[in-house]
């Protein structure tokens, strides 16, 4: 896969603000549950907790539901040929930090809580470092094959909540792979990394249908790979299909989303 120079194709979209993305999560907007199967109750001192559970309409809007806590763990996938750290420690992951160029595509605001789940329950997970990278709008990746661009790239720090936040856009396509995002996660001990966790994210066809109706995603035709044949999603169980594809909730100008990310640190 060719590696194109980033185009300016749209007047640059409207930023949202970390306040703003946290705001989406407070307000209860869509959570995306990303797990690999319920594994265990949360003890019974943390039934008083609320599940983030969704349910979804034909459109991939979902709709918060209520329940009883439940701790999940996250499926791990392939990190894929494009990870390159860069240590970008920026929670707007649009803008090419050398020369200031936006990409370009409908705002998505993505906010992580992240957990540790360890006997029977879960707990925040602070000061852990999560980066996010992605295609653009065309399909292609920043910082490789040469390229000294470094857009849709950076990490953040997980908070005293175990929250991460990013401001980015709707991913792209290119040949041979399903609409996706990547992620890791990654713990330190001084300058020492005792922990890595790596998956990723897809996104349901029928919002990317939708999406890839508008600009600048319909300048490019139809996509070549939809995520019934895409190899990496096809290497999960029903049961993973289901938890790692991306449900989202309509905010300003874009979409928003709460993705639960848990993990056995040990």
């Amino acid at each position: 896969m060719s590696n194109k120079v980033l185009e300016k194709l749209t007047p640059t979209p409207t930023r949202l603000s970390r306040r703003d993305l946290l705001g989406f999560a407070a307000k209860g907007a869509a959570s995306i549950v990303v797990s690999q199967a319920l594994l265990m109750s949360c003890a019974s001192d943390a039934s008083s907790l609320t599940d983030t559970s969704n349910t979804t309409d034909g459109t991939g809007t979902t709709t918060p539901t209520t329940g009883s806590a439940t701790c999940v763990l996250t499926a791990a996938l392939t990190e894929g040929p494009f990870f390159v750290d860069e240590k970008l420690n920026r929670s707007d992951i649009r803008t090419d930090p050398v020369s200031g160029a936006v990409s370009t595509g409908i705002p998505l605001a993505l906010t992580f809580n992240v957990s540790r789940v360890a006997n029977s329950a879960c707990t925040p997970l602070t000061g852990a470092y999560l980066d996010v990278w992605h295609c653009d709008s065309g399909g292609v990746y920043s910082d490789v094959s040469g390229s000294s661009q470094k857009f849709l790239r950076g990490y953040q720090l997980t908070d005293a909540n175990g929250v991460a936040a990013f401001n980015t856009i709707y991913p792209g396509w290119y040949s041979g792979r399903a609409v996706h995002i990547h992620f890791k996660l990654r713990l330190y001990a001084g300058s020492t990394q005792s922990y890595e966790f790596t998956s990723q994210f897809f996104f349901d066809d029928t919002l990317t249908d939708s999406v890839y109706t508008q600009t600048p995603y319909s300048s490019r035709g139809s996509r070549t790979t939809r995520n019934a044949n895409d190899g990496i999603y096809n290497s999960l169980s029903s049961t993973d299909k289901a938890g790692l594809t991306l449900q989202t909730s309509q905010a300003t100008g874009g979409y928003a989303g709460v993705i639960n990310l848990g993990v056995n640190v040990g």
